[in-house]
């Protein structure tokens, strides 16, 4: 039966019609069965598992998992390596629930003390690991079950297999986690702290997916906080390989991205110098939003406090329409750095002049839709500090002062319940009122028909320090 399956999806699926799958179970677990059989067992069902998705359906549908993992309490390793390689071909599949490797409490424990067993348990286990961890829930349990203590020292492996499944599981353990990766800055593996095991495994001679994981590894931990951005050992080892190694570039940019925000040299020499612009902005139309997320997030860095050449390489690579589809994005993270990256685009005057120029029609169209839409109070935040930015160009504010409907929406902001919003307006007002620019006199009239000096009166009393002080030196414009 097992040579009959290996590579031939066809034997497989009749094998399952004939009713193959609970007879290999039942002598899986009937404790009659030699280990020799049993082992064949799980070997037949594993290859089962490999052909279609179907195959997986119908093997889940037989309460498969439940009997793998009751055989991996047997004392005879080589069972346990068969019953761990089917589940691990089973978790990987797209069609498998990974709260059923959480459903028994007794089954990650287990898994961790079977990590020491052998390399291939170890590089199973870490497998199933890394595909069954999905959120904030599994990766709580993985850490207080020990997986940080017990997975670290498999980084040094002689097995590359292993290497790379441990390195996978840190990834995902401390994604979007700063208590996992606060954790795994302390930890020594060998004498040498995983920061530094991970800036290895990002060499030039690694393979590219171990130095795609590895940046991965060091990304979430610069965000969480856990890494320094201006760390030497990081920048120096990333600037050089980008110079070298074209390869490296994808693996590498979702770490610029959490560095570029603080280092300039890194933002204008390892990124632009390598063509990054092009490449940041295809990613920014992935199907993957946390590929959409990173370029996006990479270009508003970029941006922040560049020159014109720069902000006009980055509109033009980026294209007007696919900033606007990014502004329309399901997923709130893309769009919030899309924000963020055009209020970064539109900081200095000659800039903002410039940009709203040639792109002011379908930015204000875009600003209305985003404080017209259901979306979050940090969303809307964003958005009016764009609207104050656009309030302080030379020629631009009179793109706002000419939008009734605009005018009316920074009104209401001004009432509104929450303070950062109400903030975010009051910018937007004092730069289009404050006197020493000319046409100040004209807005500030306007303005005051609208009512938006009783507002200023009203807020001046606020009991917020930072709105009332706003507040008084907006209305200290009109005295003066």
């Amino acid at each position: 039966m097992k040579n009959a399956v290996i590579g031939n999806n066809k034997q497989k699926a009749n094998l399952i019609v004939l009713g193959a799958v609970p007879r290999l179970l039942y002598l899986l677990q009937q404790e009659a069965s030699s280990t020799e059989l049993k082992t064949e067992c799980a070997v037949v069902l594993g290859s089962l598992a490999m052909g279609t998705e179907n195959n997986v359906k119908s093997l889940l549908d037989c309460h498969i998992i439940p009997a793998l993992l009751q055989g991996l309490l047997s004392p005879d390793l080589k069972f346990i390596e068969a019953c761990l390689r089917c589940l691990r071909t089973i978790f990987t599949s797209p069609v498998t629930p990974e709260e059923l490797l959480y459903t028994d409490a007794t089954v990650i424990p287990h898994l961790m003390a079977l990590l020491s067993r052998s390399r291939y348990t170890q590089e199973y286990i870490c497998q199933i690991f890394s595909h069954c961890c999905k959120g904030p829930d599994h990766q709580t349990i993985l850490f207080n079950h020990g997986a940080v203590q017990n997975i670290a020292h498999l980084l040094t492996s002689p097995s590359y297999k292993v290497r790379m499944q441990a390195l996978k599981c840190f990834s995902v353990l401390a994604f979007e986690n700063p208590q996992v990766s606060m954790t795994l800055v302390n930890v020594l593996v060998d004498g040498e702290l995983l920061p530094q095991i991970f800036v290895k495994m990002l060499q030039r001679d690694k393979p590219i997916e171990m130095q795609l994981t590895s940046a991965k590894c060091l990304t979430y931990m610069c965000r969480a906080g856990a890494i320094r951005t201006d760390d030497s050992c990081i920048v120096l080892k990333l600037d050089h390989d980008l110079k070298h190694a074209h390869e490296l570039r994808q693996a590498a940019f979702k770490l610029y991205a959490s560095l570029g925000a603080n280092d300039e040299d890194i933002r204008k020499k390892p990124i632009l110098e390598s063509g990054a612009v092009e490449l940041l902005c295809g990613l920014t139309q992935s199907e993957n939003p946390a590929l959409r997320v990173n370029g996006i997030w990479a270009l508003m860095n970029m941006a922040f406090q560049a020159e014109q050449k720069i902000k006009a390489d980055i509109l033009r690579s980026l294209s007007t329409e696919q900033l606007f589809r990014l502004l329309s994005d399901s997923d709130m993270n893309v769009l919030m750095k899309t924000l963020g990256l055009l209020r970064n685009l539109l900081s200095t005057r000659p800039h903002i002049d410039k940009i709203m120029s040639t792109h002011g029609k379908q930015i204000m169209q875009a600003v209305t839709l985003i404080l017209e839409g259901e979306h979050s109070m940090e969303v809307k935040e964003q958005t009016l500090c764009i609207l104050a930015n656009i309030a302080d160009g030379t020629t631009a504010k009179e793109l706002i002062m000419t939008n009734d409907d605009i005018l009316q929406k920074i009104k209401y902001y001004m009432g509104h319940s929450h303070v950062k919003l109400q903030l975010a307006a009051m910018f937007c007002i004092s730069n289009l009122i404050w006197n020493e620019e000319e046409g100040s006199q004209e807005r500030q009239d306007k303005l005051r028909d609208m009512g938006i000096v009783d507002i200023l009166h009203k807020l001046s009393q606020s009991t917020d320090s930072n709105l009332c002080d706003k507040a008084k030196t907006a209305l200290q414009q009109y005295l003066a």
